[in-house]
């Protein structure tokens, strides 16, 4: 029984300064993803003059050159590392390399601007030295226009989250290059420019700050568990197993992953990291939800309590005893996740 209390205790303690880091981070991304469009100039009734600024397309503003369609059997242990989306993304950390010629039109190096369109997309800048680029992802070639790179890189994200919702499927996203092309944004001058991505970038930095302090919190909290519980997966402490079916009810979502809404009401849970909003909720409880699947192979898992909807391949987890800790199987399924990544 006091072992029980003091995880009760651990578990409030920690998810109550957790939910108010979380929330103050999904702010300040939320803060981020409208700041593109909030320092547009304003009309006197507070609306954005779009006319001001001439709109161009990204297929007018650079080159975009496609990675080179590697094949496993062109994997080496040595020479130039080949950079895949997973290794953009950190869900993978081993490294291929090609010891052969190749075209330098692939080759990247620090600085180079990478945009991912398929099965993740992402906008990234290469600091890792010179590697060659795999199939899937562009290296942006600034040789159209003048346009300042850190404001062409926020911009460019914040039109990925709107193609997000006109990709091919929710869990293998994939744009065509028609679409990339033609999708278009605001060109202020250039001194707008710079003004612009100075202060996107300080709500970058709060937001790396913001996150460092979680990853910091998710490890003494992993630490606390391993001290009291053991390792989940050899059991050295020697706990009772029991059976998923036993430990939780198990449901899905019942909803299309573009149905988020922007600026909505609920939480709306897909089997992405970020949480998105939605106006409308299909479930008031507590619950842990889990990614039914990843095109990069990471599936994450969330502690909610309250109103949210989710996604149709998004598992909600309600523990069959409530007075059982959902902190301690959260991350004990973590744990089990891992695992499997690593097989």
């Amino acid at each position: 029984m006091k072992t029980t209390n003091i995880i009760i205790n651990i578990k409030l303690d920690f998810l109550l300064n957790t939910a108010i880091k979380r929330r103050l981070y999904r702010n300040l991304k939320t803060e981020k993803k409208q700041k593109f469009i909030a320092l547009m100039p304003k009309q006197k009734n507070g609306q954005n003059d779009m006319n001001k600024w001439k709109k161009v397309k990204l297929g007018d503003i650079a080159t975009y050159i496609n990675g080179c369609a590697f094949k496993p059997s062109d994997w080496s242990n040595q020479g130039v590392p080949i950079v895949r989306i997973q290794n953009l993304t950190g869900s993978f950390s081993e490294t291929n390399y090609y010891d052969k010629h190749y075209n330098s039109k692939y080759e990247i190096n620090n600085g180079d601007v990478l945009i991912s369109w398929s099965a993740s997309l992402g906008v990234y800048v290469w600091d890792k030295g010179r590697a060659i680029l795999n199939q899937h992802i562009f290296k942006v070639v600034f040789n159209k226009i003048d346009i300042d790179k850190t404001y062409f890189i926020f911009a460019v994200k914040s039109l990925l989250e709107k193609m997000e919702k006109q990709t091919h499927g929710a869990t293998m996203k994939h744009i065509t290059k028609p679409l990339f092309d033609n999708m278009e944004f605001p060109l202020p001058p250039m001194e707008e420019q710079k003004k612009i991505a100075a202060r996107l970038d300080a709500v970058s930095d709060l937001l790396a700050k913001q996150k460092q302090l979680l990853s910091e919190q998710d490890n003494l909290i992993q630490s606390i568990f391993y001290d009291m519980f053991g390792d989940p997966i050899k059991n050295n402490k020697g706990w009772e197993r029991i059976y998923w079916k036993d430990a939780f009810i198990t449901k899905t979502g019942k909803l299309n992953a573009n149905a988020m809404e922007e600026n909505g009401i609920y939480p709306f849970f897909t089997c992405s990291k970020d949480v998105y909003r939605i106006n409308h909720y299909a479930f008031e409880q507590r619950a842990l939800l889990l990614a039914g699947n990843n095109a990069t192979g990471n599936y994450d898992v969330k502690y909610y309590n309250g109103k949210f909807n989710a996604y149709q391949r998004t598992y909600i987890l309600s523990l069959k005893n409530e007075k059982n800790s959902y902190l301690l199987f959260k991350i004990q399924i973590e744990q089990r996740l891992s695992e499997l990544q690593k097989n």
